[in-house]
């Protein structure tokens, strides 16, 4: 079968298809007929090789996001078939490896069905960021009616941060550049302030005592950090441990631990169908234009996910 890898780490132009073996489904596995797949800002990790690829033989696979049909069920599987259309989440480097593949096999747990009304596409846009935003409004841990502050709200996981913390009940300060207010706005957002070094500023010019939590999607740190008041909940998307000043918690969002959370997966699903999420593709392009999608993703400005198709 087909793959998008790197046998060499390096810029975007790395990435090219590599035939592997084909691999099938076990006890407790489907295997999946890859249709699209969503391009993330942890699959250029894969590719310039800041995770520990040893053990791991080449060509490294990124991709953490998949949709296409079931064509195997393993043994002791139950209530999947043939030619259900579902959506999963891979682990690159580890397990079955990563998502730019044309087949995936998946252990039950880590797949749900794509939500109705709803391309593959734009389901392959889902499980990464959507079960990442779960966990890190999970972590914070805040009660309907607390402030939370969402950094990158533009992005796809400030995105579903925004949603996801409006459906909890939160008051939600998001940030945006002018190009973006009005997006940001749609989604449901309280307040929208200017995206940039003055952004812990004009939360607190709304929330002068600091907002109950903040969710750094844009990585800005301790820039952002003065947002969030004495005692309150920084959590951060690249592990980063924090300063440890003002009785602040830090927490630290490892999407990897969500790969068997069916419930919070199939919860996504069920949010997609009562619009309540709003999964976004910025553009779909073939799979073997997948260097063009990295070249343009870290260039910047990118609103929803590049998706490649097989």
């Amino acid at each position: 079968m087909k793959v998008i890898g790197v046998t060499e780490f390096g810029g975007p132009e790395v990435l090219g298809i590599h035939e592997v073996p084909e691999p099938h489904a076990g006890p407790g596995e489907v295997r999946i007929s890859v249709r699209a797949f969503a391009v993330s800002p942890t699959d250029t990790l894969v590719r310039t090789g800041q995770p520990d690829t040893s053990g791991v033989e080449p060509p490294y696979v990124p991709g953490m996001d998949a949709a296409g049909l079931i064509d195997e069920v393993g043994e002791g599987v139950e209530g999947w078939s043939v030619g259900d259309e579902v959506m999963a989440m891979a682990i690159p480097l580890a397990g079955h490896g990563g998502a730019y593949v044309q087949k995936l096999v998946a252990p039950v747990g880590s797949f749900t069905r794509i939500p109705a009304n709803t391309s593959l596409e734009e389901a392959s846009t889902i499980p990464m960021n959507g079960l990442t935003a779960t966990q890190m409004l999970e972590k914070v841990t805040l009660a309907p009616g607390q402030v939370l502050a969402v950094s990158g709200a533009a992005g796809l996981l400030g995105n579903y941060l925004v949603q996801l913390g409006k459906a909890a009940g939160l008051t939600v300060i998001a940030d945006a550049a002018d190009k973006d207010r009005a997006l940001v706005e749609s989604l449901g957002a309280d307040h929208v302030v200017e995206r940039g070094p003055g952004f812990a500023d004009a939360v607190r010019a709304i929330v002068p005592g600091g907002v109950d939590a903040l969710t750094d999607a844009s990585v800005q740190r301790e820039e952002a950090l003065p947002a969030v008041r004495d005692g309150g909940v920084s959590i951060d998307v690249r592990l980063w441990k924090g300063t440890g000043e003002r009785g602040i918690r830090f927490e630290q969002a490892v999407v990897a631990d969500e790969y068997h959370s069916f419930g919070k997966l199939d919860a996504l699903r069920q949010r997609v169908e009562n619009r309540l999420l709003t999964p976004r593709v910025a553009e779909v392009l073939p799979a073997a234009e997948a260097s063009q999608a990295h070249r343009r993703l870290e260039a910047g400005g990118v609103r929803g996910r590049f998706v490649l198709v097989w």
